[in-house]
């Protein structure tokens, strides 16, 4: 069931998207200097940086993985990656946010050599850039699958099949032409238009997905747990949802959950929060390019408001769609299954198989039991058989089924409950679409910044003229872009990656975050603390979560994110023991803007952590 667009809807479409670009270029044209390029000139004012930084964090990764997981068991509980962040942007704006600005910096990495050596600096931006380069790919794999899902029955233009590789091309292309045209000037107007499109276009899929859910017949309606609840005919769409979805209407998880488990909520969830939004560079380069610290305070406490009422147009959806049309994506996943489903039958019957196993999740696992049996025969005795030929874990093959595909759920979602005829199938798909564009430019300008400015600037052609370093600056983002398209269509393949396309995002950043926060508020506390206990920080920090990866893979990702912190954290100040400075490290002021705090940010955000912490005493 393909969404079928409108002349009306094809205006619209174009049109939006003709306008956030435009408006875009138009705001920063002639960018040649490397603080107008890669900092907007130090002009943004607080209305840009809260939008801005929004707009950047939502695209379709979160509206294609956060709703999956909720129309998964997680329910409620992704909530979490928004509300934490209602109360960290207000202490960073606060507390790390006047270190930043006072020292005039570029990029986060150079912070790092201000506080600790240049090789502290050239680490970070060695694992920061990859990093990106893959979130680049992930967040376009996300876009390609949401227009895949919507228009798999047409063709774009009337030639090309709307499949993972047209659509990561189409918007890796688009994306890269807006960055490298106006840098972070462009993307901070564009974020302006699109960001506010995003909100209201999934205000507008959470109101008609409520009408949906009250109109359709109870018994077409399938609840969260395995008991089908008592609902009267006359329900209305909240008691329907409330009922069907009661089991998920909470924050915590079990202590063994392998994405969320309430141990997180603790210690694990507070190390993304807090290195994503305070020392991420594609996020933070918006709140460096202030031209006030005020201003600055005063996005990140916007940003914390907006953060606050996401879980409506995030969470919220991703339940209803698994209310009414879960069928749908129990179809799509299938699709994923048919090779691993194949593969078994061929080989479930030979006296001596290969070494390969067969996973399964929940889902897949009742909606078929008798294979499911079959197939958990199968692979005890493969280890069974491995242990005894002690064949390294490495070398057995994994196959993965899901029971649903949880990561179309949005775009089930479009095409099944935005009413035609009104252009609204148009609009939200150009707000989605031009949020992968704007979340790839910041991912792409992100990258290319670190590349020209802490790499090459730095190492290879240090009296490179500013021109110069512009222009390698957006031949960065070419590459950057053709890497993440061709990854991208890879994270379609459920026997490579999780079937959650936003796990896979905070656990591939579990790799760094840990240890780069660890080092950050290491530099800021522990003055003494020499440059050796900075470089040792970060290069720990992957060693030991690869290692826990390896050895104990059943420690959810949260849980590994705290033990590398607090193991890095411990490496340092032992370090710090043994080899202190002599004298405590000053931070001088090396800038010209404002660092008056504001007053009026500070009481906002003092509000806004009092709801946040609301929330959690409501739905605990």
């Amino acid at each position: 069931m393909a969404v079928s667009l409108t002349p009306l809807d094809i205006v619209i479409f174009v049109a939006f998207i003709a306008t956030v670009v435009t408006v875009g270029v138009l705001k920063s044209r002639h960018e040649s200097e490397s603080e107008s390029y890669f900092l907007a000139g130090r002009g943004l004012t607080g209305l840009l940086i809260g939008i801005s930084l929004i707009a950047a964090n939502i695209s379709t990764e979160q509206f294609v993985g956060m709703t999956g997981q909720a129309a998964d068991y997680q329910g409620l509980a992704p909530a979490s990656y928004d509300w934490f962040p209602a109360i960290s942007l207000v202490i960073i704006a606060f507390f790390l946010l006047p270190y930043f600005l006072r020292a005039g910096i570029y990029t986060m990495p150079e912070f790092l050599e201000r506080r600790y050596s240049h090789w502290a600096r050239l680490i970070m931006a060695a694992f920061s850039v990859p990093v990106l380069v893959l979130l680049v790919a992930c967040v376009t794999y996300s876009g390609a699958l949401t227009l895949r899902t919507a228009f798999s029955d047409q063709k774009l233009l009337g030639i090309l099949p709307v499949d993972l590789h047209t659509g990561s091309w189409l918007i890796g292309l688009v994306a890269a032409a807006y960055v490298a045209s106006g840098g972070l000037k462009a993307c901070a107007w564009a974020d302006l238009i699109q960001g506010t499109a995003l909100i209201v276009g999934g205000a507008l899929i959470t109101w008609f997905a409520f009408s949906k859910l009250a109109a359709a017949p109870i018994a077409d309606l399938t609840p969260a747990g395995d008991a089908i609840p008592a609902l009267a005919p006359t329900a209305g769409a909240l008691e329907r949802f409330t009922t069907l979805n009661a089991p998920k209407l909470h924050l915590i998880l079990p202590r063994g959950d392998a994405n969320l488990p309430w141990t997180a909520l603790v210690v694990g969830l507070w190390i993304p929060n807090f290195y994503y939004w305070g020392l991420n560079q594609y996020v933070t380069q918006r709140t460096l390019g202030a031209q006030s610290l005020a201003a600055g305070q005063k996005g990140l406490v916007l940003a914390a408001w907006i953060q606050l009422i996401l879980p409506l147009i995030l969470i919220v959806p991703g339940m209803i769609a698994y209310n009414l049309y879960s069928k749908e994506m129990r179809t799509h996943a299938a699709a994923d299954n048919r090779p691993s489903l194949e593969r078994f039958e061929t080989i479930r019957n030979m006296p001596r198989p290969p070494m390969e196993l067969f996973d399964f999740d929940q889902s897949w696992e009742r909606s078929r039991p008798e294979l499911a049996r079959a197939m958990a025969t199968h692979n005890a005795a493969i280890l069974a058989r491995a242990e005894a030929e002690e064949t390294a874990p490495g070398n057995l093959v994994h196959h993965r089924l899901i029971g649903h595909k949880f990561d179309t759920a949005f775009a089930v979602l479009i095409k099944n409950v935005l009413p035609g005829g009104w252009g609204l199938h148009g609009f939200v798909l150009a707000a989605l679409l031009g949020a992968v564009v704007s979340s790839l430019a910041a991912m792409l300008n992100a990258a290319s910044t670190i590349t020209s400015l802490d790499v090459f600037k730095k190492y290879v052609f240090p009296r490179a003229s500013e021109r110069n370093v512009v222009f390698v600056g957006r031949f960065c983002v070419g590459v950057f872009v053709v890497i993440g398209c061709l990854l991208a269509p890879i994270l379609g393949n459920p026997n490579y990656f999780n079937s959650s396309i936003f796990r896979n995002i905070q656990e591939l950043q579990g790799y760094i975050s840990p240890g780069i926060l660890a080092v950050f508020l290491c530099g800021l506390v522990l003055r003494r603390a020499p440059a050796s206990a900075g470089v040792a920080g970060l290069l720990a920090n992957p060693l030991i979560y690869g290692a826990i990866t390896f050895v104990w893979p059943e420690i959810p990702f949260l849980d590994r994110m705290a033990v590398c912190f607090f193991a890095v954290l411990a490496l340092m100040t032992l370090i710090r023991l043994i080899r202190p400075l002599p004298v405590p490290v000053e931070f001088r002021t090396q800038t010209t803007i404002d660092l008056t705090s504001s007053r009026v940010a500070l009481w906002a955000g003092i509000v806004v952590m009092g709801l946040a912490i609301l929330m959690y005493i409501l739905f605990w």
